[in-house]
């Protein structure tokens, strides 16, 4: 017997999401293409609300 959901259950659509920063190991922080700390633009951090580090746990901000 077959779950009543599964009938009626889609996969999820996946975004493609194109990120304007990168980690940079060395500073161990989110960089911008131009090498500026991601945390620092303050145009970035109004339309994205934070930085996220890729390296590791997703509960843990840059800024």
């Amino acid at each position: 017997m077959q779950p009543f959901a599964l009938n009626y259950a889609r996969p999820a659509v996946e975004l493609e999401a194109i990120t304007p920063y990168v980690y940079d190991s060395g500073l161990q922080l989110n960089v911008l293409l131009d090498g500026r700390v991601a945390a620092g633009d303050h145009a970035l951090l109004r339309e994205l609300g934070t930085t996220t580090s890729t390296a590791g746990s997703k509960t843990h901000f840059d800024d």
